[in-house]
């Protein structure tokens, strides 16, 4: 069974920056990962997602060019460099993990296909 736990939150101003950190306890260096975020009373909604091998990433348009999401499977941690935060990007972000048997290009943005999840890290960017 895996377990992830996130860290790297806080407050910042906007046009900070956050680098987010998600391990894991047991092996995730076979399975897609993927970075999802909920704001307050709103549903959760996917920021960004790595392939097993970590050679393909996908991310939201909102967040494309300033988010960058890594691996290092030898540790079995996911990152998620944030960079020229905006107060929209303000929610609590988790990790998640895509359970299963994949080729090593492949990743998913659809939440319900992950099966691993923290409990969340909150991200408070003021303006």
């Amino acid at each position: 069974q895996v377990q992830l736990e996130e860290s790297g939150g806080g407050l910042v101003q906007a046009g900070g920056s956050l680098r987010l950190s998600c391990a894991a306890t047991g092996r995730t260096s076979s399975i897609p990962m993927g970075w999802f975020r909920q704001a307050p009373g709103k549903e959760r909604k996917f920021v960004a997602a790595i392939s097993w091998s970590g050679g393909t990433t996908g991310y939201a348009d909102s967040v494309k060019g300033r988010f960058t999401i890594a691996r290092d499977n030898a540790r079995d941690t996911l990152y998620l460099q944030m960079l020229n935060l905006k107060p929209e990007d303000t929610a609590v972000y988790y990790c998640a993990g895509d359970a299963g048997y994949y080729p090593a290009g492949y990743f998913s943005s659809d939440e319900e296909e992950y099966e691993y999840w923290g409990q969340g890290t909150q991200v408070t960017v003021s303006a």
